[in-house]
């Protein structure tokens, strides 16, 4: 795939404070639904004033940001709300692997937003894209099941392989996933999937992009000013199916050696990549406990001030893989996800997110998720192998992560 660029010479862009409008994903009119949303605030997107659409390499993060400095750059707008999120916006999803050509990012030619009370809508060129539903959401139905690239059993043995090389000191940790596949009897349309996503896990980013839509609780990193954020999630167990049972799964989590040692490798590594950019860096000296509807983490939130003018994707770029969806060394752990997976995740844990022309964002890490294509989803699960990791669980904890996407489409 070759770099595109699809763009009027000019993009002429207006925003405006608009009236509260209520729940953002009912405001989308059509399937083709760009969203960023947590807790009903956030952005959505409709209609394509810009696309670029990258090729595989290392500098795909810094050849998106000069491309869109030099659109944004040259575009007329017209912001007085000045938040972030307001002017223009592009919505964009990177390839995981730099080898893979899927990389891409769209300016949408309407954007709704609602932040801190305050709300807007940003306009980009004349057409008179409607406010109200041209088509209405209808939910999957006749939904078939099938295995990804491996079936249940071969990726257990995938699993057994990589716990053999890291006992054998080829690496410390690797994340290894699996995907599965569902047809439904029509186009499944990304607006149902964010409603039930949004609805039940109002703590996450629900997002949508180029048809990789899901709800991921993992924030790579906001940009805010020169202000910057990241949750770094590593080392996860199931609810339990009753208020004892689940602070039993809740206390094994937080004491357990394993998972201890996943979360460190993550966090380390983002605060290594975050201190050469940001001068009063915080990290928590242990990891906290994040209760999602479905799951219990292992988190650690960053906080740091950006020593320079640098974009939210220059800071992707210096975090982009973390270990928490890699492993580490890196280089060996892509080496061996790309031998074992047997399959391309595309933008499956890639950065997934937003940035305006200010350079502000906020980019998610693409779990939980799944692919459109028509009437065909592919889900995606992944877990963090240690030298400790039993392939049985692992299996047992890549169907507790399907489980959100599964009711997505399922309800």
């Amino acid at each position: 795939m070759k770099l595109a660029v699809t763009a009027p010479d000019r993009l002429v862009v207006r925003t405006a404070e608009v009236a509260d409008p209520g729940d953002l994903v009912s405001r989308l009119p059509h399937p083709s639904a760009l969203a960023w949303i947590r807790h009903g605030e956030g952005i959505v997107g409709w209609g394509e004033a810009a696309r670029i659409t990258l090729p595989g390499g290392e500098d795909r993060f810094t050849t998106a940001t000069a491309l869109l400095r030099e659109l944004f750059g040259a575009a007329d707008i017209d912001d007085p709300v000045a938040l972030p999120g307001t002017g223009p916006v592009a919505f964009g999803g990177f390839a995981f692997d730099p080898t893979s050509p899927d990389s891409v990012l769209i300016v949408p030619r309407r954007v709704l937003g609602r932040r801190g009370g305050r709300a807007w809508l940003t306009t980009i060129g004349d057409d008179a894209d409607p406010l109200s539903l041209v088509h209405r959401p209808q939910p999957p139905t006749g939904l078939t099941w099938g295995d990804g690239a491996l079936t249940a059993h071969a990726w257990g043995q995938a699993v057994a392989a990589a716990v053999q090389r890291i006992r054998g000191g080829a690496l410390g940790k690797v994340v290894l996933a699996r995907d599965l596949t569902a047809t439904a009897d029509a186009p499944i349309d990304a607006r149902v999937l964010l409603r039930r996503l949004a609805d039940r896990f109002p703590g996450c980013y629900t997002f949508s992009c180029a048809g990789l839509v899901g709800a991921t609780p993992e924030l790579l990193i906001r940009r805010t000013g020169g202000d910057i954020e990241s949750l770094v999630l590593a080392g996860t167990t199931a609810r339990g199916d009753t208020p004892a049972a689940d602070h039993d799964r809740a206390t094994r989590l937080f004491a357990s050696a394993k998972d201890r040692e996943e979360h460190r490798y993550a966090a380390d590594m983002v605060r290594d990549a975050l201190a050469p950019l940001c001068n009063d860096l915080h990290v928590p000296a242990e990891p906290e406990l994040l209760t999602l509807p479905n799951l219990h983490h292992l988190a650690s939130p960053l906080r740091g001030r950006l020593t320079a003018d640098r974009s939210v994707l220059d800071v992707v770029a210096a975090l982009h893989p973390t270990p928490a969806v890699c492993g580490t060394p890196t280089t060996t752990a892509m080496d061996l996800i790309r031998e074992l997976e047997g399959m391309d995740r595309g933008r499956y844990a890639g950065p997934v997110g937003w940035i305006d022309a200010r350079g502000d964002g906020e980019w998610g890490i693409a779990l939980r998720c799944a692919q459109l294509d028509g009437p065909r989803a592919r889900l995606f699960a992944g877990c963090g192998i240690v030298a400790d990791s039993d392939p049985a669980a692992e299996l047992a904890e890549a169907a507790t992560k399907f489980r959100a996407m599964q009711y997505a489409l399922q309800g």
